[in-house]
C-alpha cells in the first residue's frame, strides 16, 4: 500500500484507523479483545469492527488467526503501516543543540529506535530547556528531550507524561564547579555565571552557592564562558563539562567537584536523559513507549561516544 487507500475514508475505514491505534499496543501472538468489546470501546457496531479488521489485514497492517474457543490472535503486524493508518502522524522531538558527541549519539539512537518502533520521527534542535518546554506546551513539538531533573519539575507544573528515562550519563557526562584561575570560591562578591534558559544549570548553581548572600549573578551561555573568564568578568559557575570541554582551557579555570551530597544527587538526576510528551497525546506516546527499545538508544549513543559509529540523525 503505497499511497493512502480511499477505503480508509469510509465509515468502516475510519473505524479501521481507530483500530490501528489500539493495535499498536498489541504484540504478535497475543489474543485480541473480543469484537463486541472493541465495538463498545469505539462505539460502533460489531460488523463495523469486523470490516475494519478485514481492511487492516488487506492493507498488510495485521495478520490474525482464529483459534476456536481461545479467541482471535494477532499473529503479526507491520507497525509502520499501522502507524500510518492510525493518523498519529510524524512525531517531532525537540532536543538540545548537538554540540557534543553525547548529544549526537543520543540523537542517533533516538532516530534508530523510533524507526524500529515503526513511528515516523523527526528532530528539531533548540537551545535551552525553557525553549523546548515552551514548544511542547504550545503544541509545536510532540516530544522533548530534557534532563530527568527538568522533567520531574515540568511534571509537577504541567500535564505532561514521562515516556522514558535513559539512565545516568545519557544527557550529560558530569557537572563541575568551574573556578577562574586567581579567584577564590570563598571571595565575597564572587561573580557566578548562570544561564536562565537552562532550568538545570540555574538550580545546580543556586544549590552549589546556597546560603551565600554576597553572590553576584552574571547572565551567560556556555559560548560566552571563555571570554568572561579570560577578561575576569566572571569568577565561577556550575556547568555541564561536555559543554565546556575544549572551550575553556586549563589556564583559565579549574574544574572542582561539586560539594555536598544534595548537589551531587541533583547533578546525577541532571545527567539522565528523559523523553517527555503532552498528556493529551497519550495514545501516541503509549504506543511508542511500549515499542521503544531503550537499550538500542543507549547502545548507539555509546558507539558514537566511542568513535565506533558516525552520528546519523
Amino acid at each position: 500500500m503505497n499511497g493512502f487507500d480511499d477505503r480508509f475514508l469510509t465509515r468502516n475505514g475510519l473505524t479501521a484507523r481507530r483500530l490501528a491505534v489500539l493495535l499498536l499496543h498489541h504484540e504478535p501472538d497475543t489474543r485480541l479483545p473480543r469484537v463486541r468489546d472493541l465495538a463498545e470501546e469505539l462505539r460502533v457496531g460489531n460488523g463495523t469492527v469486523q470490516s475494519g479488521l478485514r481492511l487492516l489485514e488487506s492493507a498488510g497492517a495485521i495478520e490474525t488467526q482464529a483459534r476456536g474457543h481461545l479467541g482471535t490472535f494477532l499473529v503479526g503486524s507491520d507497525r509502520a503501516i499501522l502507524w500510518r493508518l492510525s493518523g498519529l502522524g510524524t512525531l517531532l522531538a525537540a532536543m538540545p543543540l548537538p554540540y557534543s558527541r553525547r548529544y549526537e549519539g543520543l540523537a542517533t539512537g533516538l532516530r534508530a529506535a523510533f524507526e524500529q518502533a515503526g513511528a515516523p520521527f523527526a528532530i528539531t534542535f533548540m537551545r535551552g530547556a525553557t525553549a523546548r518546554i515552551g514548544a511542547l506546551l504550545e503544541g509545536k513539538v510532540d516530544l522533548v528531550v530534557l534532563s530527568r531533573l527538568a522533567a520531574d519539575q515540568l511534571a509537577e507544573e504541567h500535564p505532561v507524561e514521562l515516556i522514558a528515562d535513559l539512565g545516568p550519563a545519557t544527557y550529560v557526562g558530569a557537572h563541575g564547579l568551574l573556578l577562574r584561575r586567581g579567584a577564590n570560591v570563598h571571595d565575597r562578591g564572587l561573580r557566578v555565571a548562570v544561564d536562565h534558559s537552562s532550568r538545570d544549570q540555574v538550580l545546580l548553581a543556586e544549590r552549589a552557592f546556597a546560603g551565600r548572600s554576597d553572590i553576584e549573578w552574571v547572565e551567560a551561555s556556555y559560548m560566552q564562558l571563555r571570554d568572561l573568564f579570560a577578561h575576569a568578568r566572571a569568577d565561577a559557575t556550575v556547568w555541564n563539562i561536555d559543554e565546556v570541554q575544549g572551550r575553556i582551557g586549563e589556564e583559565l579555570a579549574d574544574v572542582l567537584p561539586l560539594g555536598d551530597e544534595v548537589t551531587r544527587e541533583l547533578a546525577l538526576r541532571n545527567s539522565s536523559a528523559a523523553i517527555v510528551g503532552r498528556a493529551a497525546g497519550a495514545a501516541a506516546f503509549q504506543a511508542v513507549r511500549e515499542a521503544l527499545d531503550l537499550s538500542l538508544i543507549t547502545a548507539l549513543q555509546d558507539e558514537v561516544l566511542g568513535g565506533e559509529r558516525i552520528p546519523s540523525y
